[in-house]
């Protein structure tokens, strides 16, 4: 008789499982911790996020799988193949990162925000964000997106006594919370027609449907993919984004603009092209329109704000971010018209790689600034050459690589890559919308560079550089600058193997 208990891979699981372990200890030792020791607990967060990275490096020597159903192992619940490790990277990396940013903003909002609450969150979502990308069937997904998503309100939200704060994480939440319930129905109906929630078992019997059925499948489909589109933040579903970056604390602004986009597209990624493959000419032409609709929003939003409105500065990078995502949507929708949807997939998480490092190196510079003008408009940034040499050079190059304009080459062969994943499959008319939109962002971004080296209004404040924020800025900028310098590195990493 064959065993019904299920053996465990326990280093496939390593990057999530020691980042929630570390989460717990944290929460536990806030307990024990005295006030004028905090700091300790944003420094063991900052070590654990980084433990995590690494576990990523002994999985790189083959695909491994974990919680496989009993007598199929060909049927897990958890694989760590290519694809998982490159967003658990991304996840990762971007987590700790924005651990960077928060350890000195904990410490400027001298006693402000619950520390030890603060980290046990950060990492709770890490850990949820890092399982979504290795989940194969559809409760497992759900119950990743969920803590990845449930801390983050919170996170939101924890300026105690901050209206800003409390009404977006109330918008947050909301958004969310209906994103979930959509999900949910969707899988419900997904389930009742297949009778399986494994993402492969299901596109092999989605196609086998009985007749009377098929109408339940394919509203199934339909309902699990709008609940994931909120999760992206693609239009009409973004409405949340530019009010919850503003109240929210800025290093969790950071974090929802690259890890929460990861959690999203990860997921959307694993239900298209792994369990939806058949219905590939209905989720197609949908992502393709949402990923026009949302480039051109979110470029138009950013093209709109006002240089001296109050937190200018970070809802620009807000709709800036909700333009990016229709960027990402691209190559997802051409893997539905694509002969090699592998190749459209890698040219999605090939992109989001770029953003990701980028646009956390801008939201550094925004933290470094926003220590002496809280206000963070973008009139701001004006003479902050004189203020900062370095740190307006390297928000320049940040601002550039999101444009796609040298010397930010990486931005402009992570654009012409998804370019060429819609005219590879035939979208020629998504391609000229992208070509269009690049240009309105054109606009934003270099207007907000240019004003980086006029002279300042009135005399130049130095801007001290804590150590944290340091580590944070030269992080993103080595990265942006040697992937500059050697592009094709992001091609040769973001190759997935979801096949």
């Amino acid at each position: 008789m064959s065993s019904m208990v299920q053996s465990v891979d326990w280093l496939a699981i390593a990057p999530p499982t020691i980042t929630a372990v570390v989460g717990l200890v944290v929460l536990v030792a806030d307990l024990f911790v005295g006030d004028g020791r905090k700091a300790l607990l944003g420094w063991v967060s900052v070590a654990g996020l980084a433990a995590s990275a690494l576990m990523l490096l002994p999985l790189l020597d083959g695909d491994r799988a974990t919680f496989c159903l009993t007598g199929d192992t060909g049927l897990c619940s958890y694989t760590a193949d290519r694809f998982t490790l490159v967003i658990q990277l991304l996840v990762l990396g971007g987590a700790l990162l924005a651990a960077l940013l928060s350890v000195t903003a904990l410490k400027d909002a001298n006693e402000g925000l619950p520390e030890g609450e603060y980290w046990f969150l950060l990492l709770s979502s890490a850990a949820g964000a890092a399982l979504l990308p290795a989940s194969r069937d559809l409760a497992t997904l759900i119950v990743a997106l969920e803590v990845a998503s449930l801390p983050a309100f919170a996170l939101v939200g924890i300026k105690h006594g901050d209206k800003k704060s409390s009404e977006a994480a109330l918008k947050f939440f909301l958004s969310s919370v209906t994103a979930t319930a959509v999900s949910l129905m969707g899988v419900s109906f997904v389930y009742a027609t297949t009778g399986t929630l494994y993402l492969t078992r299901i596109a092999d019997k989605i196609q086998h449907v009985d007749g009377q059925f098929h109408t339940l499948a394919q509203a199934g489909v339909v309902l699990t993919l709008v609940g994931f589109a909120f999760k992206t933040a693609a239009v009409p579903f973004h409405f949340w984004v530019p009010d919850t970056y503003v109240g929210a604390p800025l290093p969790i602004a950071a974090y929802l603009s690259v890890v929460g986009k990861a959690v999203g597209f990860s997921g959307l990624i694993l239900v298209t092209v792994v369990a939806f493959p058949s219905y590939a000419d209905v989720w197609g032409p949908a992502l393709a329109a949402l990923a026009a609709l949302t480039m051109t929003v979110g470029n138009v939003g950013a093209l709109r704000q006002r240089a001296t409105r109050a937190h200018s500065a970070v809802r620009l990078l807000a709709w800036s971010s909700v333009g990016q995502a229709g960027y990402l949507l691209v190559p997802i929708a051409s893997a539905a018209y694509s002969k090699d949807a592998e190749k459209a997939i890698g040219s999605t998480v090939a992109y989001a790689l770029m953003y990701a490092a980028v646009n956390l190196g801008a939201f550094a510079v925004a933290a470094l600034v926003a220590r002496t003008r809280p206000l963070n408009r973008i009139s701001d940034y004006r003479g902050l050459y004189a203020e900062s040499p370095l740190s307006a050079l390297l928000l320049g190059f940040f601002l550039l690589c999101l444009a796609g304009l040298p010397p930010g080459i990486i931005g402009l062969f992570a654009k012409v890559t998804v370019f060429s994943a819609a005219v590879d499959a035939g979208l020629g008319w998504l391609a000229v919308v992208m070509a269009v939109n690049v240009v309105i962002a054109l606009f934003y971004y270099l207007q907000w560079t240019t004003l980086l080296f006029r002279a300042p209004e009135g005399e130049a404040a130095r801007h001290p550089v804590p150590a944290p924020l340091t580590a944070a800025i030269a992080l993103t900028a080595v990265l942006g600058i040697a992937l500059s310098g050697a592009p094709q590195l992001i091609l040769r990493l973001s190759a997935t193997s979801l096949f």
